[in-house]
């Protein structure tokens, strides 16, 4: 049976941010001037950088936890791709738990619409709008199905992972453009990543700015460039030194 509840913990953050709208169906955000997915083809960049980046889905194809943290929850997204992916290719004796860190959640109503341009989600885009509370605060846990779970922690991302318990298997480094969101990038930040990664878990990220390649570098882990996806030239991903981590931690 899917289950959903949604608890209100500190810090609640304030529900939706200002939003403009493009081409139809493409969120911008007004507060950090930015598109909220590349507008080549978010889905695919998804693909790309976040779960060829992380070695997914061949990582996570065992028994056992395979979790998932993500900086920047935005429009769904990455969420409802990577359940996708996951549904198709998981074990069967595996969970997944997707735990993401958003200042700023939208509304159903808006996670719909920004969806709604790939109908290769169409079916974990109104799973997830049927799941998600009216007011989303604090911490909002969905049982999206048997086997995966989505956490939502809705306030400030350093505040937030600094006090989770969790060790993650891989990140997906998603915040808005590092020249317009630093906070999200930040030395401290970046530092919390990595302390609450597994030995041999990683990151991936389509950012490529130095000041974020050497604060992921100083917080711990091997960086190294690859490819962007569309025209981007670069895009950084890495692994936290150690055993090479499948599975993480319960």
């Amino acid at each position: 049976m899917v289950m959903t509840h949604s608890t209100s913990t500190s810090p609640t953050a304030p529900v939706g941010q200002e939003l403009t709208w493009r081409d139809g169906d493409m969120p911008y955000s007004t507060a950090f001037d930015d598109h909220f997915y590349c507008q080549t083809d978010g889905r695919l960049e998804c693909g790309h950088v976040f779960l060829a980046g992380n070695g997914l889905p061949e990582r996570w194809v065992r028994p056992g936890t395979f979790r998932i943290g993500e900086l920047g929850f935005g429009t769904g997204l990455n969420a409802c791709e990577t359940w996708r992916q996951w549904k198709a290719t998981r074990p069967k004796d595996g969970h997944l738990h997707f735990v993401s860190f958003e200042l700023y959640p939208m509304r159903a109503e808006e996670l719909s619409r920004a969806l709604s341009r790939w109908p290769q989600i169409d079916a974990e885009r109104e799973a997830l709008t049927a799941l998600w509370p009216e007011n989303p605060a604090g911490t909002v846990e969905l049982d999206l199905d048997d086997q995966t779970r989505l956490t939502v922690l809705c306030g400030d991302a350093l505040t937030s992972l600094t006090s989770s318990p969790l060790a993650f298997d891989a990140w997906f480094l998603d915040g808005f453009a590092p020249a317009r969101n630093a906070a999200m990038w930040s030395p401290e930040l970046m530092a919390e990543v990595c302390g609450h990664t597994v030995a041999g878990g990683s990151f991936a990220t389509y950012a490529a700015a130095g000041f974020v390649r050497r604060n992921l570098i100083a917080a711990g882990f091997a960086v190294e460039r690859r490819k962007g996806f569309a025209g981007k030239r670069e895009m950084l991903c890495g692994v936290k030194p150690g055993s090479v981590a499948g599975v993480g931690q319960d």
